[in-house]
């Protein structure tokens, strides 16, 4: 079994890389223009997809205008079934959002399998009015098997300016065994996790190719992480609430 799920694994990142590279390299080029015209990334996501927030913020090798929208009602603790009831709600993601730095200048990579809760609809809805590029990462066949929570009867795919499609299974789970009713062990975090760093590897290179020093954390654990870091932070404290 562990060996069946590193096949397919390797499959669904190949399935990626062959059909969406060219929805990454948009994504790069828009998270390049917001560096480029000082704006930030901001990263969304409930419950489990809040780690893809977690993953691209303050993180050793990664992009420094990184602001984490890391609402405590959506995340799994301390009461995991809350995060499901939250995240299903509409009406308190465009009042957070607000709440944050934000400029029209700035992107937004929402995070989410279905695409289909009220939370995720609702930010990426205020994020197209504030002008935000809005990246979202989701399994576009989703649809196929339910439909919307938010009144609109949207979903994260139909708002996005950039939408990068999750390989999944439907319901992310890939592996089956008979006898055992559920499917069991999921994808979604190595294909998200794999896709946010390949974006950010090449948002890199065309920052460099422009001639912009690239902004990247730096390894605290380093000897010279802590002098690095130390005029990033300086310069995004009052722009990043989680500095």
């Amino acid at each position: 079994m562990i060996r069946k799920y590193f096949t397919e694994v390797q499959r669904q990142l190949d399935l990626t890389l062959e059909q969406e590279e060219n929805s990454m390299n948009k994504a790069a080029e828009v998270l390049a223009k917001v560096i480029e015209n000082k704006g930030l990334i901001h990263v969304f996501g409930s419950g489990h997809c809040q780690m893809f927030a977690m993953e691209m913020f303050y993180r050793s090798g990664g992009l420094v205008p990184v602001n984490p929208l890391l609402l405590p009602h959506l995340s799994i603790t301390p009461v995991a079934k809350l995060s499901t009831v939250f995240e299903r709600l509409e009406g308190f993601s465009k009042t957070y959002l607000e709440l944050e730095s934000v400029a029209d200048q700035d992107a937004i990579i929402i995070v989410s399998v279905s695409g289909r809760n009220g939370s995720v609809v609702d930010m990426a809805l205020a994020a197209k009015e504030l002008g935000m590029n809005v990246i979202a990462l989701t399994d576009e066949d989703f649809d196929q098997h339910v439909a919307s929570r938010h009144s609109s009867g949207k979903f994260l795919k139909d708002l996005a300016d950039i939408v990068i499609d999750l390989k999944v299974h439907y319901g992310d789970a890939c592996m089956s065994l008979e006898g055992v009713e559920q499917k069991f062990s999921a994808t979604s975090t190595i294909l998200g996790m794999t896709i946010l760093q390949a974006i950010t590897a090449r948002a890199v290179e065309l920052l460099w190719q422009r001639g912009i020093v690239p902004p990247i954390w730096t390894s605290s654990n380093k000897p010279e992480g802590d002098r690095l870091n130390a005029d990033y932070f300086d310069e995004y404290k009052n722009r990043i609430s989680s500095l």
